[in-house]
């Protein structure tokens, strides 16, 4: 069975907060983080609205030399993780530095990198290019960076599998821990592709809302005027350790981890398999690692990523994996709120399930006004809810058919 690992730290910036309690506080409150786009002239592009991350500046978690180093989504990695050490009380000594592992996902890394240097190689030739281009965009530096930063000498990887990267990234560092081979991993993901390539490409496929005369209204999962996602940036990442290391340092234990699932659908490229094959094995395997009984789930914090498809046939995975049981679930979704992080979505939403387990209340899904007739479950509409919940659930899945899926148990002190 391995060693019970729990959750001590968190750190969560995204559209409508950058702390883990402004988060919290604007989730439970229902607020939009949607808006147009700022970070590049959008108006010649299809969609033009994006869930950015407001006022950070990253000078506060980094020398103003370093920045350059750097991509963005490096800069959210280091101010989630910087939170989420100090929110867990964690102390680095050079004798627990080789048990402090770091695993950190993306789907993309550093777009926005790869599209200034491209720039700089056009219009001035290959001299023009950054000796820091490489390193400031592939994937595995948000984890790099972190490592350095807070010496950790343990375990330093980062999963790049797309919508799913980093509930990767937080299941695989459980279950680091419970084989032994770390005693604490900083976990979780990052992404930053609010970029004209990142906006256009998925433009190009039809995936993203054209909603723009209301950016705030335009991520409504389960809605029957859904029109597609909105996309989001962001980070959250977690502390998880061995339960008899964190009771040895007194630590303040948030939750405890005690699934984790994956499957693939291989099916498509892009879309989901018939029947939400995929996404029910994912549950499933997740119920059967934890050895919980589908009764015992009192809330999903859902994909739910305001797509026709996606939506719907994530509804039918839940009703194939809980049986009756899916209709006195709460199944919501944070995305309608902090649009979708893509690679980075399942920290921030490990992360909101934790909360949602500390507090006993459920976030919302927004934007909730005329359900699809074809998705019929408990989805929280509009409105958080208090409610005793023993075990929450957070899904994710990917393009190439890559699912994941965590669950957490309340703990009681």
């Amino acid at each position: 069975m391995g060693r019970r690992v729990v959750v001590t730290g968190i750190g969560l910036i995204c559209a409508v907060g950058n702390t883990t309690d402004e988060v919290w506080r604007n989730l439970l409150a229902g607020k939009s983080g949607v808006a147009r786009i700022t970070q590049f002239e959008p108006s010649n592009f299809a969609c033009q609205i994006a869930a950015e991350v407001k006022n950070f500046d990253p000078l506060k978690f980094i020398e103003k030399k370093e920045l350059k180093k750097m991509g963005r989504f490096i800069h959210l990695a280091l101010a989630a993780a910087d939170e989420a050490m100090k929110s867990s009380g964690l102390q680095v000594t050079p004798d627990l530095s080789p048990r402090i592992g770091v695993h950190i996902g993306s789907g993309i890394g550093g777009f926005d990198v790869i599209e200034r240097e491209h720039s700089n190689l056009l219009q001035g030739g290959p001299r023009r290019i950054s000796p820091f281009f490489i390193p400031a965009a592939i994937v595995n530096l948000a984890a790099g960076h972190v490592s350095i930063r807070y010496s950790a000498k343990g375990p330093n990887e980062a999963t790049c599998t797309a919508c799913t990267s980093s509930a990767h990234a937080v299941g695989d560092a459980y279950k680091i821990i419970a084989r032994c081979d770390a005693d604490v991993m900083i976990a979780g993901g990052t992404e930053a592709a609010i970029t004209p390539m990142g906006v256009g490409g998925f433009a190009a496929m039809r995936a993203l809302s054209t909603r723009n005369d209301a950016p705030e209204k335009a991520s409504r999962p389960w809605d029957s005027a859904r029109d597609g996602f909105v996309i989001g940036e962001g980070a959250g990442v977690l502390i998880l350790e061995d339960l008899e290391f964190a009771r040895r340092r007194g630590a303040k234990i948030l939750a405890e981890i005690v699934g984790y699932g994956m499957s693939g659908d291989a099916y498509h490229i892009t879309q989901p398999a018939d029947n939400g094959d995929g996404a029910y094995r994912v549950m499933l395997n997740t119920l059967n690692d934890a050895k919980v009984q589908p009764n015992q789930v009192g809330y999903i914090n859902a994909h739910g990523t305001s797509t026709d498809i996606g939506d719907r046939l994530e509804t039918i995975a839940v009703k194939r994996a809980f049986g009756d049981h899916a209709y006195k679930l709460a199944v919501s979704s944070t995305k309608s709120m902090t649009g979708h992080l893509l690679g980075g979505a399942g920290g921030l939403e490990a992360g909101i399930a934790v909360l949602s387990l500390r507090d006993q209340e459920l976030p919302p899904t927004i934007n909730l006004e005329n359900r699809d007739t074809d998705c019929d479950l408990d989805y929280v509409p509009n409105h958080s809810r208090k409610a005793e919940v023993e075990y929450a659930m957070s899904n994710s899945f990917g393009f190439g058919g890559t699912n994941g899926a965590l669950l957490f148990r309340r703990w009681e002190q």
